[in-house]
């Protein structure tokens, strides 16, 4: 049997170096799950592992395609908390990534789906919402009745924080860029959007916490973004480093930590699988329990077709996208 796939034949840019072809069903190894791909999501780790620059880099040829909904085909020795049939979600085991129509995933970060999340929110639940989760409550230890600032709050990352936030009772506000990602940043649940384009993030911040500033700042951004949260973070602040979408990392100026009293705090959720797992399955089923009751639910902006994966990536790519994108079987 074969299957269609996606295959970075080389490194380079996703359009250029992406082909359709035709590969061998994946075999589970020890701890693996083979699984029919239904949803994939896309992510802008996706774009850097095809050129080479994500942390993970697998020599080419690979298949891409982080994180997936679908249902489990066969299960690898020692794997017992899946079984054949079920509806799954999770990250892949690149080589063998999701774009394609079979994948196979590790099984511990393999996980039922919720029964109340379609295959596209599933597949976009995983790594957005973990990222988010362990962000806002395990490292910076947000609280009841705090401020959270989010950078690119209608984004797939922003989105997943705003939602959290939201959820454990934190008031948020929002930075987006442009009119259009305004509204949906209200309907995501920010309580005070900020327009970067129109309005000055420093100032707005401080007038609509009387001059405190932000309790917790969950940062995706990098560059600019970071400079301005620590003009606006309050005594004993938290700043989230989440990533670098700007394309520019910063570098802080640990003098004016110091004089300003705040905390940096940089996060790598996959380093918890390898240290403490357990957190990570402990993780997952407060998602499960938060989208149940309806409390989160991933923004699935843009649906793409399979044949159009390609042209997925180029968009997420490209900056303007808001919330997730995801490629449908």
């Amino acid at each position: 049997m074969t299957i269609h796939a996606w295959q970075a034949q080389q490194l380079g840019d996703p359009s250029e170096v992406l082909r359709l072809v035709d590969l061998p069903e994946p075999t589970p190894g020890p701890g693996q799950v083979r699984v029919a791909v239904r949803a994939s999501a896309v992510n802008f780790a996706d774009t850097l592992m095809c050129r080479g620059e994500y942390q993970v880099r697998p020599e080419p040829p690979f298949v891409p395609g982080l994180e997936v909904c679908g249902d489990v085909l066969e299960v690898g020795e020692g794997v017992t908390h899946v079984a054949v049939g079920d509806r799954v979600l999770g990250g892949t085991a690149v080589p063998a990534g999701g774009f394609a129509t079979q994948c196979l995933m590790d099984a511990a970060s393999t996980f039922a789906a919720p029964a109340g999340l379609d295959d596209a929110a599933s597949a976009a639940l995983m790594i957005s919402y973990q990222t988010g989760w362990f962000g806002l409550h395990r490292r910076a230890h947000l609280r009841e009745g705090e401020t959270l600032l989010v950078h690119a709050a209608s984004g797939g990352v922003g989105s997943a924080a705003v939602q959290l936030g939201g959820a454990a009772g934190a008031r948020v506000i929002g930075v987006v860029g442009g009119a259009d990602k305004v509204t949906m940043a209200r309907e995501l649940g920010c309580d005070v959007v900020i327009d970067r384009r129109e309005q000055d993030v420093i100032e707005t911040v401080k007038e609509v916490t009387d001059g405190r500033g932000a309790d917790v700042v969950y940062d995706p951004v990098g560059g600019s973004a970071f400079t301005q949260s620590t003009k606006c973070i309050a005594f004993e602040g938290r700043i989230i480093v989440v990533g670098f979408a700007s394309g520019r990392v910063p570098e802080p100026r640990l003098n004016h930590a110091l004089v300003k009293n705040y905390t940096i705090l940089g996060l790598h959720w996959s380093l918890y699988q390898q240290h403490d797992p357990q957190s990570v399955l402990d993780a997952h089923a407060e998602l499960v329990r938060l989208a149940d009751a309806g409390q989160i639910a991933p923004l699935v902006a843009e649906t793409y077709d399979f044949a159009d994966t390609p042209a997925a990536l180029a968009r997420l790519a490209g900056g303007s996208s808001t919330g997730r994108i995801v490629i449908t079987a």
